[in-house]
């Protein structure tokens, strides 16, 4: 197979601004001077930054000529496990774009706050209809800072109690920064090994499970994408103890609108709504990573609470002596909560089923069609995402990275690689619900081409990429000693 036409297109050596700058150029005509000259004191004049003069024209096609480097979900397939990059509505951007919302002040009293404190009263309602969990916080600014919240919320529990505990549960198909989060609240990480089918064994979780541990954070469905079919039992035996349930909600999307998280025996639950309700994801932020708890657990929850108070009207609430404390400068990152609000309300509940049910559909179609391409390590219905591994293809010596880096001269960004840590070699595929048929089949048809390559010319996988503008990097070097001038 010949990568698609299209992907071999143009790239420009774009230079910098300042060289492209000719001195006499202008982008703009200034109008003619309606009012009487008056010159500037001395004292308060400088020099100036020394800017280039250009034209409309050099700087239009500066900055388009960069964004043609880029790959993105508005590009094309993006298919990276567990990050679910996902297409976002443009009328969620035009929503969060009206005047009254980006003129919002933080500071405003709440008497002038009032849409605005909708919006995120209402928003919260609509998060704890999806998960079944009453009670809930949307200041968190990112899944990691939700939890962190979660992990606070475990210890002021415990406090409460009179019994600090120090150990948290994490398995070892959780999320990457659970470790981390615990620890930044004082607990001690304890690895739980998953069992042969890739899930949680309660039995496992009997054993590790004492009254020194605070409770558990398991990520459900997991990085394998399988659902923990064993997490009600798994949360009766943490509950026994004394302990809660901290579930990652990152891979909502998989089971929006088909499980109630409460019911489950979830005590605590962080939402990533990049993920699941369509907000943008990439460069550094803005995010959302709104908390979602039980009623037991509310008054933990962070400063300050927007509450409808009994004249209809809508407040910030500080008297919360339970609470956590301050988790944000303000409440939380308002235009990404705007857009999530829209997201909700344009689809309904019954469409946002729907897209839990395509995401697992689309994840299970591009299983089945690769299985006997790729090696599975675990051959059993998925949910949103799968995990394959280069287990196959290294044979003909190439490995994960080399079919990642062949894949973007095909037209796809990669997927995820080397994670999930439980699988070696790991290829994780999230296709999400917004790709259609023609795009799953034309993905799957590059991934067979590329195993064909690997047998026939793997040369062309070992020094991929060849077409880009970069060509294949130092990624641990890059990471350790970034370049970051010149």
């Amino acid at each position: 197979m010949t990568p698609s036409v299209g992907t071999k297109g143009l790239i420009f050596n774009e230079p910098l601004l300042w060289e492209k700058g000719v001195f006499g150029r202008r982008g703009f005509s200034m109008p003619t001077r309606d009012v009487d000259e008056a010159p500037l004191d001395e004292s308060i004049r400088g020099d100036g930054p020394q800017f280039p003069d250009l034209s409309e024209v050099d700087v239009v096609r500066h900055y388009t000529h960069l964004s043609q480097w880029n790959f993105g979900v508005d590009s094309g397939m993006y298919p990276l496990g567990s990050c679910t990059m996902k297409y976002n509505p443009k009328t969620n951007e035009r929503q969060a774009s009206l005047p009254g919302f980006t003129g919002a002040h933080p500071l405003l009293p709440d008497s002038l706050s009032q849409g605005a404190l909708q919006l995120l009263h209402e928003l919260e309602r609509y998060l704890a209809a999806v998960t079944g969990l009453p009670a809930v916080t949307v200041q968190p600014a990112a899944g990691s800072h939700g939890e962190l919240t979660g992990m606070l919320v475990f210890y002021a529990y415990h406090k409460s109690k009179g019994k600090p505990r120090t150990k948290v549960l994490i398995p070892d198909t959780a999320h990457g920064t659970n470790p981390a989060s615990a620890a930044l609240c004082g607990f001690k990480s304890v690895a739980v090994k998953s069992n042969e089918k890739g899930v949680l064994d309660p039995t496992t979780i009997s054993e590790l499970m004492d009254e020194d541990t605070a409770g558990i954070m398991v990520t459900n469905p997991n990085t394998l994408g399988l659902f923990e079919e064993n997490i009600m039992e798994v949360a009766e035996i943490v509950h026994q103890k004394g302990g809660l349930v901290y579930a990652d909600g990152a891979n909502m999307n998989a089971v929006m609108g088909m499980v109630n998280m409460a019911d489950s025996g979830v005590d605590v639950l962080h939402l990533n709504l990049h993920k699941t309700f369509s907000t943008p994801h990439g460069g550094g932020g803005p995010g959302a990573g709104p908390v979602c708890v039980t009623t037991a657990l509310e008054k933990f929850l962070p400063v300050p609470r927007v509450v409808k108070k009994e004249d209809e009207t809508f407040a910030l609430s500080w008297d919360q002596p339970d609470s956590v404390g301050k988790l944000h400068a303000f409440h939380g990152n308002f235009g990404i909560l705007v857009r999530a609000y829209s997201y909700i309300r344009s689809m309904g509940a019954d469409n946002l089923k729907k897209a839990s049910q395509l995401a697992v559909l689309n994840a299970n179609y591009i299983k089945e069609n690769l299985k006997a391409t790729y090696h599975l390590p675990y051959d059993r219905p998925c949910m949103h995402e799968c995990v394959f591994s280069d287990k196959i293809q290294n044979e003909h010596k190439v490995t994960t990275l080399d079919i990642a880096k062949r894949l973007m001269e095909y037209g796809f960004h990669p997927p995820t690689i080397y994670f999930p840590l439980v699988v070696s070699g790991a290829i994780m595929i999230e296709p999400t619900e917004t790709e259609c048929k023609n795009d799953l089949d034309a993905f799957i048809k590059a991934m067979k081409a590329i195993d064909r390559e690997a047998r026939e010319n793997p040369e062309l996988l070992t020094e991929a990429p060849r077409m880009t503008k970069v060509r294949r990097l130092d990624e641990t070097l890059a990471a350790r000693k970034p370049k970051l001038a010149g």
